[in-house]
């Protein structure tokens, strides 16, 4: 039995061809529940191989390490049914993740994605990886490489489109990602990724109003979406750069934390702008102690070092030393590790988050000292520019407070004609 882009399913029948192509429609749209609808499909379908995969995606791209059990489960029962070559490519790229080779998968993907271009999975678990991994350009040439193969007749394009809007804004072509994602989100009110793509160029050329228009006037992604912390996130910081802080501490009592999330996800949306209001002097009294509490389980786990870097922030700022000292120490431990995580913990994550420790603790030098080190390759350890972006907010901050001020204005001077660059047109005005 095919798919709806003419692929072979293994161990498919009709009830779980209707229920896996629900589920994948879902995590396209970032929309509902596709692990229940995966589920559901398995139910139907147990030897349906693309539903173990699916499974084993969504697990492994939450980046909770209690999640890759789960993978390493479903992968074990997919490898254990026939299954054809996509497949398999489908099953390597799990497992080098499930051992935190993140590169491999995401080259492993980058084949399938080229052998297999109507593969929306494997484009959409690729550009995850390199978000994940920072890698920009692979954000934007993973999905360009696939576009001339989808147009509106085939299922699923408006994700395309979204993903390669995405791609393309954090490769500075801002004109062109806002006018495929505004595209892709006027084909499916619902993608949140393709809305996320927009709010995205709107926060990198500084265009408030029209971003928190753009936020506001479309509730498709605003209802059962698992990526609506994210974008109700991305609204906030434009009422943040406004000064508009009641209106920013409102959303984060509402819809970014008002739920008490346990998903790290969104407990860093919910870490990174708490930490920016406190770099702008605002009190945000008790919000720190309840997103340690939920950080807490995670405080050993060494997993993935960008959300480390948040469960810090919470951990020092809500006086939880017992907690942060054992994060430190998980955290030595995972860079004398042999996988990616290592790697992404010995070039950026320790010293971003010693970093953040010492500006906590009105040690501001140091904080500079160490971000200087490491901004120009912040990348690499994960993350989009918007979110990277707090690295530059500490350090001028930092530099501020350690009387370093040639070296904050600089940095200012910088920043503004950075801005300048992204959107001329409203810098001009705006001069």
């Amino acid at each position: 039995m095919k798919d709806s882009n003419g692929y072979e399913l293994s161990g498919c029948n009709a009830q779980a061809l209707d229920l896996l192509e629900l589920a994948l429609h879902q995590f396209r749209c970032f929309a509902n529940d596709p692990l229940a609808s995966a589920d559901a499909a398995l139910a139907a379908a147990p030897e349906l191989v693309m539903g173990h995969v699916l499974r084993a995606w969504l697990h492994l791209l939450s980046t909770e390490a209690p999640a890759v059990e789960v993978a390493r489960e479903a992968l074990a029962s997919a490898r254990a049914l026939p299954h054809n070559e996509r497949e398999a490519l489908h099953l390597r790229a799990i497992g080098q993740l499930c051992t935190g080779q993140w590169y491999a998968a995401g080259r492993t993907l980058e084949d399938l994605g080229i052998a297999y271009p109507h593969d929306s999975l494997a484009l959409q678990a690729g550009q995850q990886i390199d978000f994940f991994t920072g890698d920009s350009r692979m954000l934007r040439d993973r999905i360009a490489r696939a576009m001339p193969h989808w147009s509106r007749a085939v299922p699923g394009y408006h994700a395309v489109l979204g993903m390669y809007a995405f791609g393309l804004e954090e490769c500075g072509d801002y004109s062109l990602a806002e006018r495929l994602g505004r595209q892709a989100v006027e084909l499916e009110p619902r993608d949140a990724w393709a809305q996320h793509a927009v709010a995205h160029v709107l926060e990198m050329q500084g265009r408030r109003e029209e971003g928190i228009r753009w936020m506001r006037g479309n509730p498709g992604w605003q209802r059962d979406s698992f990526l609506a912390v994210h974008n109700w996130w991305h609204l906030a910081l434009h009422h943040l750069e406004l000064g508009d802080h009641a209106s920013v501490l409102d959303l984060f009592d509402g819809p970014i934390d008002g739920q008490r999330s346990n998903l790290q996800m969104e407990m860093l949306d919910a870490c990174a702008l708490l930490w920016r209001l406190q770099l702008r002097g605002v009190d945000v009294g008790g919000r720190w102690q309840s997103l340690a509490e939920r950080w807490a389980p995670s405080a050993t786990a060494g997993h993935y070092v960008f959300n480390d870097l948040h469960a810090t922030m919470a951990f020092v700022c809500a006086g939880r030393h017992d907690l942060l000292d054992a994060l430190l120490d998980a955290q030595a431990e995972a860079a004398r590790r042999n996988d990616d995580n290592a790697l992404f913990t010995r070039e950026v994550g320790a010293a971003a988050t010693q970093a953040v420790v010492a500006y906590a603790t009105g040690l501001y030098a140091r904080c500079v000292a160490l971000l200087r080190t490491v901004r120009s390759q912040a990348h690499r350890f994960g993350g989009s520019h918007a979110q990277r972006d707090l690295l530059d907010q500490t350090l001028i901050a930092a530099a501020h407070r350690a009387g370093e001020t040639a070296l904050a204005r600089a940095l200012e001077t910088e920043r503004s004609l950075l801005a300048a660059q992204r959107h001329p047109v409203g810098w001009q005005a705006a001069a």
